[in-house]
Order: structure tokens, then sequence, then C-alpha cells
């Protein structure tokens, strides 16, 4: 640098003067003493940097030194649009400033995992249309992501155009809207989305637009009591149902079979403005399944199942053989139909017929094993079994046949009595009652009573005052079932004493005494 160039230093110092009373520079900008070239400046017209007093600014050295400016003596970087810092550049015929080291380059930070939107509204339906609103319902989605729902945003749009209108400024939390402020014969398109912080849900939309009016009465389908369980036919019977509904202005009717449209080959669908006819002229099992029932006005809509069931009766049982014969008895086993006739199958029906009658006669009703046991044959027959199949139609139209005959043979059998052991019963006389002691009067007749017992039967001797009592129409001497009894009749004072009862049999003798006394009348 020479001295020639050193006036033109002397030019921005009044800038730098005016810039000094300015805000201050921002952190990591050069000391207020420095002055910073204007932006956009030619490097030409900048002057190296000098310090910058608080007055007049010294003339500049004409030899500059031989060392670069300390950092202190560098120009501010100059801001950008974006809040950037760009380095100064020199002024011509100034020495270059010492090359700085490359900052390192920063780490790359992870990708923070995109968060999944919420999932799709569910059950968006109309609930209720008057003239001038509707009434919106739905359930909350399935998956709302990793942030919490910030609510939902209704759009509408009319019939024919394609500008979506937010109804709501601001999402909502609930699951339930109504739309205001409508005019009256507009069909609205309706399309409801679930917002949260990492994003908007896919919209969830009504198939068809809604069309303003007043709904005097809401769809209702008034389903029989009877048709609301399974609606059993056979093969071949008519199929003839009625199915009231209500609703104003009057609503319309569609059938579904598994969300497919029906047969009018062979289906019959009749609608009045009360009810629809579900009519079928000869039902096939094919006929059989859920029929879907829906009454639509506007959007607001019900629905019912019709549920059908067509069934014919089984086919026979398969593989019946027979198992075993043994004594009396005979054990038979089968397998289900092939063909249950569209119908749980309730049980088998078994039968059996003797070679001698040729007649078929029912041993068992309702068997719901596929094997039995049957009982109490005769000797000496020979017998063939069938089985039927039983489900809610009936029998099946034909059987099972055993290939088999079971023949009941004779058996030869001997008796052979069981052998009892044989019990001494033998025992001595022995008195289990004794004689009492009695007082009777003069000519009453009297009794005197004993028992005994003894096996064999023991003979039994009367005695007076130890004289046997024989032959004598006086006493008459009784026994039965082992009681002994003596009458005395019209007994006098001569007949009163002793009297001894004695009993003798083969093992031995037993006696038993009393007084009797007789008493004069007085």
């Amino acid at each position: 640098m020479t001295g020639k160039t050193a006036p033109p230093a002397k030019k921005p110092a009044p800038a730098a003067a005016k810039k000094k009373a300015g805000p201050a520079p921002k952190e990591g900008a050069a000391p207020k003493e420095e002055a910073a070239p204007k932006e956009g400046a030619a490097p030409k017209e900048e002057a190296p940097p000098a310090p910058v007093p608080a007055t007049e600014e010294p003339p500049a050295p004409e030899h500059p030194p031989e060392q670069p400016p300390a950092p202190t003596d560098e120009p501010a970087p100059i801001p950008t649009e974006a809040g950037a810092e760009t380095t100064p550049v020199p002024a011509e015929g100034s020495p270059a400033p010492p090359a700085e080291p490359p900052a390192p380059a920063p780490e790359p930070k992870p990708e923070k995992p995109k968060e999944e939107p919420p999932s799709c509204p569910l059950s968006l339906a109309v609930e209720e249309v008057s003239e001038n609103s509707f009434t919106l319902t739905w359930k909350a989605p399935e998956q709302t992501g990793r942030a919490s729902l910030d609510g939902y945003v209704v759009e509408i749009c009319k019939d024919g155009s394609s500008d979506w209108k937010a109804v709501n400024q601001e999402p909502f939390l609930s699951t339930r809207y109504t739309v205001p402020n409508l005019s009256s014969g507009d069909k609205i398109h309706v399309r409801v989305t679930a917002v949260s912080a990492s994003g908007t849900s896919v919209p969830a939309t009504l198939e068809q637009p809604v069309l303003i009016r007043e709904i005097l009465q809401l769809p209702k389908i008034r389903m029989p009591r009877h048709l609301r369980e399974t609606y059993i036919r056979r093969v071949g019977d008519a199929v003839n149902i009625m199915i009231p509904f209500q609703g104003k202005p009057q609503p319309e009717v569609s059938w579904t079979k598994g969300g497919q449209p029906l047969d009018t080959n062979r289906i019959n669908i009749r609608n009045t403005a009360r009810d629809t006819i579900f009519y079928i002229r000869q039902a096939q099992r094919s006929d059989s399944g859920k029929y879907e029932l829906t009454v639509q006005i506007n959007g607001a809509e019900d629905k019912a199942t019709l549920d059908i069931q067509v069934v014919e009766p089984p086919g026979p049982p398969q593989n019946l053989k027979l198992v075993d014969v043994w004594g009396f008895n005979v054990a038979l086993e089968w397998t289900p139909p092939a063909d249950n006739g569209n119908s749980e199958i309730k049980g088998y029906r078994v039968q059996k017929s003797d070679k001698k009658s040729g007649k078929w006669f029912t041993v068992l009703e309702r068997c719901t094993r596929t094997s039995c046991t049957i009982s109490d044959l005769i000797i000496g027959n020979t017998y063939s079994f069938r089985v039927f199949s039983e489900n809610i139609c009936g029998l099946s139209d034909s059987s099972a046949v055993a290939s088999g005959v079971a023949y009941i043979e004779k058996t030869k059998t001997t008796y052979q009595p069981e052998k009892i052991p044989q019990r001494d019963m033998m025992e001595p006389p022995k008195f289990t009652q004794p004689l009492t002691d009695r007082t009777t009067t003069r000519g009453y007749s009297t009794h005197l009573f004993c028992s005994v017992r003894g096996f064999p039967q023991p003979k039994i001797i009367w005695l007076k005052n130890q004289m046997e009592i024989r032959e004598d129409p006086k006493y008459i001497a009784l026994i039965d079932q082992g009681v002994c009894s003596l009458e005395i009749r019209k007994p006098g004072p001569f007949d009163g004493g002793v009297y001894t009862c004695k009993a003798v049999n083969p093992l031995g003798e037993a006696s038993v005494d009393c007084r009797l006394d007789v008493k004069g009348e007085n």
C-alpha cells in the first residue's frame, strides 16, 4: 500500500461516525471503532481496515507494517437477508489476511421418522335432514398416530361443482355436526377429515349427495318378530314375506344379498308406500342366505337383515356295519350322511327285523351318537338292522341297511344253586317271661301266663303243688308261638297253691312257678 491511497480512507469516516450513533451490531460483529463497508460496494472503493476514532481520523502511514492487522481490526461481517454473516473483501493493494483453516463440517442429524397421519373417520351417515340444514354422525378413526387428535373438519360441495368449502373454521372433537344455512332443494356432497399434528387423514365421504328438504318422518323398518330369527322353508315351498316400514316422504327401498343386487328371475320384489313384499315361487337351497333391506330418505336410512334357510330331508347314514354279537345283544356303528339337507342332524332312528316275521320295528329314536347297542333279542332268531337320518324336515327318504345279519344262538346253561351254610338252630328250653303271683276271687276264672323258647319246640307240663295236672276239665292249658297259658275255671279255696310250668326238649328242661291265692266273696 502507497501514500497515494491514503486520502480515500478519509471518506468513509463520516459514514462510520453516523454508524456509531446507530444501534449496536449483532453478537459476533466487529467493535464500534471499525468501519464496515456498505453492502454491494465495489472492492476498489473500500478502504483498508483502520480504527475509527471518536474525533478526526489521523492520516494513514506511508508504509504499512509488515505484520498483518490484528484480528480486532478486521471489518465487521455483513448480515445477509437470511441472517448469515459474510466477510468483507479487502481493498485493492492491501495485503491478504492469513488463510483460516476450514471449519469442520457439522455432523448430519438423524432424520426423525415421519409421523403417520390419522386414519379415515368411520361410519359417516346422515342423522337428520331439514329444509335448511342436515346433521352428520360418524365414528372416531381406528388409528390417530403418535400425536393426539386435534379434531375434525367438515367440508361441503354442491352437486355439479368441485369447489369444496370447510364449514367449521377450527377443528372440533365431537363426532356429530349440523351443517346450517343451506338452501332447500340443493344437493350437497359431504366429506369429513380427521386432523392432528402429524397431518390430515383421508376424507370420509357420503356415496350420495344429501338433498336438502324437510323429512317429516325418519325411515324405520318394522321387522315382524318371527322374521328376526332364521326363516326356515322346505325345498319347493313358496316364500312370501311382507315387511312394513315407515317414513315421509316415501323412502327408497332396496334389497341386496351379499352386497349384490337380487336375481330378478328368481326373486320378485314389490314395494308400496308402507311395505315391501319378498316373493319366491319355488324355493331352492341356493336361495338360502342373508338378505339386506335398506330404506332410505335423503341419506337417512334404516337397515334390516332377513335370514332365510331352505332345507330338505337328509341323506341316509353311511358305512353301517354290525360290529359284534354276544348273548342277547348286538353292537352297530355308522357314519353321518354325506348330505345333511342344509340343516343340522338331530338324531338317528334304528330299526330291527327278525327273519320269521319280516316286519321292521323301531328300537331307538333320536339316537344322537353314531353307534348303539341293541339288547333283549330273542334266542334262536335272525335279525337285520337299518338306520335313518333325521333333521328338522324329518327322516331321510332312504335308510342304510347293515350288510350282515345277527343270529342269536341258544346257549346251554346249567343251574347251580347257591350253597347256603347250614346254621345250628338247636337250643334248650328257656323262659323269656316268668309266671307272676296272682290273687283271685272265688268263682271267677283266672289265667296264668309265661313265655318260652327252644328248638326243637319243648313240651309244656303244668304242675300244682308239684303234682302234674292231667286231663282235668277245670284246667285248660294252651301254647301259641311260645306263649303258655293256663286257665283255672271258677277256682275255689282248694285251688290255691303253687303252680309250676315246665318246658322239656331233648336238649334240656326249664321251669317257672308262681303262687295263686283264692279269696272268698265278702
